[in-house]
C-alpha cells in the first residue's frame, strides 16, 4: 500500500512534526470518544472464560502514550522557538530584498519609507 503512495521527502521536519502532533492529538480524542461510549463495558468475558480488556481501551492507552512521546519531542527540541527563528530569518531576507529593489529603483527618503510600509502591510496580510 505504501509503495503505491506518492511519498515526497520532508523538506520542513519541524512543521511536519507539528502537523503530526495535531494528528496524534486528534486520534487521541477519537479513541477517547470510543472509550467513553463503552460506559462500564471496558472488559468482557473471553471465549476461554478469562476477562479481556476491550480493544478500544488499548487503542486509547496507545494514543495517550504516542501523544506524550510526540509532545515531549516537540518540547525537548524547542520547535516553536525554532520555527519563530526561521520566520524571523525569512522576514529579514524579504526586507533585505525590498531594500535592494528600492535602491535599484532609485527610491530613497520618504518614498522608500512609504514603499516599505506598503510592503509590510501586504506581508502582514499574507
Amino acid at each position: 500500500m505504501l509503495a503505491e503512495l506518492d511519498v515526497a521527502p520532508v523538506d520542513d521536519p519541524l512543521t511536519a512534526l507539528m502537523q503530526l502532533a495535531g494528528q496524534v492529538l486528534a486520534w487521541q480524542e477519537a479513541t477517547a470518544d470510543l472509550v467513553n461510549r463503552l460506559g462500564d463495558q471496558v472488559r468482557y468475558e473471553g471465549m476461554a472464560g478469562g476477562e479481556q480488556l476491550r480493544a478500544e481501551v488499548q487503542l486509547y492507552e496507545r494514543s495517550m502514550d504516542r501523544a506524550e512521546k510526540v509532545l515531549s519531542s516537540i518540547a525537548r527540541l524547542n520547535i516553536e522557538e525554532r520555527l519563530a527563528q526561521i520566520s524571523e530569518a525569512q522576514a529579514d531576507r524579504v526586507l533585505a530584498a525590498i531594500d535592494a529593489a528600492l535602491a535599484a529603483a532609485g527610491l530613497a527618503g520618504a518614498e522608500a519609507t512609504r514603499a516599505r510600509q506598503v510592503a509590510a502591510r501586504h506581508l502582514r496580510a499574507v
